[in-house]
């Protein structure tokens, strides 16, 4: 198979945190929390990468980002726009939210064709080991249907400013059952609660798996997500059409069942560090400054 390829989730409008949150600075430098990703990246040995992002911020992206990646990966750019729907469906009247996670990825399939990749969030830090893990898993892979996923501890994926959304992990002998995902997560000390459907609070325990949105799929695997979207959208678009979102661990739990993939979960101690809202800034720019100063990462990274 073909050496992996990094999908790069860069399509969000930051609409919680107030901006783009792909080109924040996170440090005196000027680097954003993509060019810490990226570096980690290439250090684990991914050479290729797909930006998935949205036209109207392409000047920007291109600019602040891509044209430095250029210079150390084979870049390629793919847009998630509301209209990139199989023929026969348009966009419900009033839609303005985009179509999920599973749809960007599926708006890959041109340039992943016959490739493993690994699919992350631009706005979210990894850490370096969990790069390591899944492009070493992918690049061992002789199964075209193989899949994977990094799991992180909760209590390491929850914030201090606002309730969050997660992938719920039912794992079983190092595979992964299910995904549920589960929305308004909050902080409850080392552990978290949230509001189940009948608004009582469910408690979890901050040791259980979660899914960051962190994966990697054999090449097969990108047929399950352009295949599965128009199944999605004739329900969505009676159910729900402005709101429902097609999302990768619903499709990855979907090909689970029908025994189309087996999903290696990968255990990470890593911590990770996003902003979800503005008010995530001085926790996340902290923690990277004290990695910085343990000499995790150089000043330059990828210049």
């Amino acid at each position: 198979m073909k050496s992996p390829a990094l999908a790069v989730l860069a399509a969000g409008m930051g609409s919680r945190f107030g901006g783009l949150k792909q080109i924040t600075p996170v440090d005196d430098r000027g680097h954003a929390i993509i060019d810490y990703s990226l570096y980690d990246a290439y250090r684990a040995g991914f050479r290729k990468v797909v930006f998935i992002i949205k036209h109207e911020i392409e000047d920007n992206f291109r600019t602040f980002i891509g044209r430095r990646m250029e210079k150390h990966f084979d870049v390629s750019y793919v847009f998630q726009e509301l209209d990139a729907l199989p023929a026969g469906y348009s966009v419900p009247e009033g839609r303005v939210k985009p179509w999920g996670t599973a749809h960007a990825v599926s708006c890959c399939a041109p340039v992943l064709k016959d490739t493993p990749f690994a699919v992350i969030n631009s706005d979210d830090f990894y850490g370096r080991t969990a790069y390591s893990a899944i492009f070493d898993f992918l690049k061992e892979q002789t199964d075209p249907s193989a899949s994977a996923m990094v799991a992180y501890l909760l209590r390491n994926t929850v914030t201090e400013n606002g309730t969050v959304a997660r992938g719920i992990c039912e794992v079983k002998d190092g595979y992964l059952e299910s995904v549920t995902e589960t929305l308004n997560i909050a902080k409850d000390g080392e552990n978290a609660v949230y509001p189940d459907a009948s608004g009582n609070m469910v408690r979890v325990s901050g040791e259980t798996p979660v899914s960051m949105n962190m994966w990697g799929f054999g090449p097969a695997m990108m047929e399950q997500y352009t295949k599965r979207f128009a199944p999605f959208l004739d329900k969505a678009l009676k159910e729900n059409p402005l709101k429902a979102e097609y999302f990768i661990p619903s499709v990855a739990s979907a090909a689970i069942e029908e025994g189309k993939t087996r999903v290696r979960v990968l255990n990470c101690s890593e911590s990770w560090y996003g902003i979800t809202y503005r008010e995530d800034m001085p926790s996340v720019v902290s923690a990277i400054a004290g990695m910085r100063a343990k000499g995790l990462y150089p000043d330059g990274l990828l210049e």
